[in-house]
């Protein structure tokens, strides 16, 4: 940033320091960001809390505590890679947390017959209700569109409603569990290979190693099902000026009357 480049230093070792730079640091605010809410943290938590909940499913307590973990673990991700840089309150923040919590966990209770056989269901369908509602500020106030070389040209609430439709249909860092991602990987797959090492003298003889398989299959899962998600949709995505806001459109008009494409930062 400064500029320099200090004596013997590489370019595989410059393109390090940057992966590690945007890993930990927001893109829009610059503030470094929560460590449980980085992608490096997304294997790592996810494998632990759907290990759990594919594991302690069998009661209404335990499902309403391991929904909410889930649920509070997805608020802090969605916050951290929220889109734009306007400042959020505490009382703003504790509102969007409460609510979206709520929300995803009574919409995963009301789906709690399907969880026994399909937990990715409930947990898709929460987290639908999740993503928005803790970063709703966005849906109010817009996020930041620029030009292709970066320069700032308003706010539209246009765009961060299709930033936040592509974060709830692609997973990307915020886990296995958004919708496209759910099917094919962490609770899909794990059950179907542990109903059939149940059925096995080995799981019978040993039943306290079902948890830790559980957890170790779904963290297998995830290692692969992550960056192919992340893959879905760019961070940094477009939109034609015609689809923003009318009052957006004339002021881009005003500083650029050629300009035919928009840029944001989606989130993750």
């Amino acid at each position: 940033r400064a500029g320099t480049v200090p004596p013997g230093l590489t370019e595989d070792q410059l393109w390090r320091a940057k992966y590690i730079y945007d890993s930990a640091f927001h893109p829009d605010t610059g503030e470094k960001m929560l460590l449980v809410g980085r992608m490096s943290a997304q294997v790592p938590m996810n494998m632990t809390i759907t290990g759990c909940m594919l594991t302690f499913y069998r009661t209404t307590p335990a499902v309403l505590f391991w929904q909410w973990v889930n649920q509070s673990f997805n608020a802090i991700v969605n916050y951290t890679n929220r889109s734009g840089d306007a400042p959020i309150t505490p009382s703003q923040l504790g509102t969007a947390y409460v609510s979206a919590t709520t929300g995803a966990v009574v919409t995963a209770l009301g789906l709690k017959s399907l969880t026994k056989v399909r937990p990715f269901a409930a947990v898709a369908a929460a987290n639908c209700i999740n993503i928005p509602l803790m970063r709703q500020r966005e849906l109010k106030l817009g996020i930041p569109v620029t030009d292709e070389n970066g320069n700032r040209l308003g706010e539209s609430t246009a765009a961060a409603q299709k930033a936040i439709f592509q974060v709830v249909v692609s997973p990307d860092r915020d886990r296995e569990h958004r919708e496209l991602i759910s099917f094919p990987s962490a609770p899909a797959i794990p059950p179907v290979i542990m109903n059939a090492l149940e059925k096995r003298a080995f799981l019978k003889r040993y039943p306290y190693l079902n948890a830790p398989l559980q957890v170790g299959l779904v963290g297998l899962c995830l290692v692969f099902a992550t960056p192919l998600c992340c893959a879905l949709f760019p961070q940094k995505s477009s939109m034609p000026v015609s689809r923003l806001e009318s009052e957006v459109q004339a002021r881009i008009r005003e500083k650029d009357p050629h300009l035919e494409t928009v840029y944001f930062n989606k989130g993750l």
